[in-house]
């Protein structure tokens, strides 16, 4: 029965392509507005690691003075140097890594080779393998070579094929601020959406292009900084010490395989806070957080309040377009009294008649959608052309495709509810009289 009311719905669309036509542009429109934002919205919210999300954990204590003032409830995002070094020897983590950024002067150890300021992350050895990092050539410095501040360093493919054109760049040699360094392996590009390892520096910035060891990098000649640096003394202090007590700028990332290794973790926190205290470095009471990957986005609302505003925005236009889409199709359906009287009077029921239009409103959610889906491609290519951070990463993928049809065409049944409760109500005697 489906078919047949799918072949009448066809002859339909064909006989009044006008009409037809105007509901395809109207659902159009309102599919390509909705999905654009739609798939901005699901590309800036999805899981930056998908593998680790759930074992992942940012950890954070609260060093700062009791009397601050205007001091936020929450504890500071990063760690001062003095916690991440404690934090950092506690056990009861299956891995943790220490990490910041920074810019650093880089040219491979040949002649003539040019000057360039690279982005650069530092990072203790277990960073790799927690976030789930794949290398193509070598692999990542151990622990070792953490602990006695090797000069090795790891690039990204892009950086890699830039100074040794892909070819495996193990062993060679690059001169960073001023000191020689091994390189020890190529990672694959790395560009988790959103950042959620170091938000502050953007959760949609450019990634890093190389990493060194943590306490490594920390001995440079460090002209360039330490990271975003949170400062609660009066003088705004530490900009070019990392070591004083009262600025936060070490990211620091525990990974914990259990929900019961997570509470051991927070009930650490918690007594480590107390040996502050009691040490006199802290003055407030314990105040402690424990936030796997997908908490600490939601805590940071990484996702800008304009993206969240445009979405509901396109929403709007798209339940504008689908009550033009009522109105036609009521006009449409309309017209046919006569046609829907005859086969009232031969026996077919309300329920037939409503299920026929259904069917009918359907096949235009269906053909709008389509035409809609170049719409949306249009749309995501001019978000690209915005000067916004995220900007380059919004793709329509194939999550967003399986939904845009089906949004489509339930979007255009909904409409064509009422329409077709009107055109099944079509008395049969007077249409079969009138004509």
């Amino acid at each position: 029965m489906l078919a047949y009311y799918f072949k009448l719905a066809v002859r339909s669309f064909r006989r009044n392509r006008a009409l037809s036509a105007l509901m395809v542009l109207a659902i159009a429109l309102g599919i390509g507005t909705a999905m654009t934002m739609l798939t901005v919205l699901h590309n800036l919210s999805g899981d930056p690691v998908p593998t680790r999300s759930n074992v992942l954990y940012h950890p954070q204590v609260d060093p700062r003075p009791a009397n601050l003032e205007g001091a936020d409830p929450e504890p500071p995002d990063d760690l001062t140097w003095q916690d991440a070094l404690n934090l950092y020897a506690l056990p009861g983590a299956s891995q943790r890594t220490l990490t910041s950024s920074n810019w650093l002067p880089m040219r491979a150890d040949v002649e003539n080779s040019p000057l360039t300021m690279v982005t650069t992350r530092a990072a203790t050895a277990d960073l790799f393998e927690m976030f789930d990092i794949h290398f193509i050539h070598g692999a990542a410095w151990s622990q070792r070579e953490d602990d006695d501040r090797a000069q090795v360093v790891v690039l990204t493919r892009t950086l890699n094929d830039r100074l040794f054109n892909g070819a495996n760049s193990v062993g060679r040699n690059l001169v960073i601020a001023t000191r020689n360094f091994r390189v020890v392996g190529v990672i694959d590009d790395w560009n988790p959406r959103p950042r959620f390892h170091d938000v502050n520096s953007g959760a949609f910035a450019r990634p890093e292009q190389m990493y060194l060891p943590f306490f490594t990098w920390m001995e440079l000649p460090q002209d360039y900084g330490y990271g975003p640096m949170r400062c609660w003394s009066r003088g705004g202090g530490g900009g070019h010490d990392p070591k004083t007590p009262d600025c936060s700028w070490v990211q620091f990332w525990v990974r914990l395989d259990s929900a019961t290794q997570a509470a051991g973790y927070l009930r650490m926190l918690e007594n480590y806070s107390v040996q502050q205290q009691q040490l006199g470095r802290f003055q407030r009471a314990p105040n402690v957080r424990l936030r796997n990957v997908i908490d600490w986005l939601d805590h940071k609302r990484v996702i800008p309040a304009t993206v969240r505003m445009q979405t509901w925005i396109a929403f709007g236009v798209l339940l504008v377009c689908l009550v033009n889409a009522v109105g036609l199709l009521i006009a449409k359906f309309l017209r046919k009294s006569g046609e829907i009287g005859v086969r009232r009077a031969l026996g077919a029921s309300r329920r037939a008649i409503f299920l026929q239009c259904l069917t009918e409103s359907g096949l235009v959610g269906l053909i709008g959608g389509l035409a809609g889906l170049p719409l949306a491609w249009l749309g995501l290519w001019l978000v690209r052309q915005q000067p916004m951070s995220y900007a380059g990463s919004v793709q329509l993928d194939l999550p967003m495709l399986a939904v845009a049809l089906p949004l489509a065409v339930c979007s255009a049944v909904l409409a064509g509810v009422w329409p077709a409760w009107r055109a099944a109500g079509v008395s049969p005697a007077l249409q079969v009289k009138s004509s």
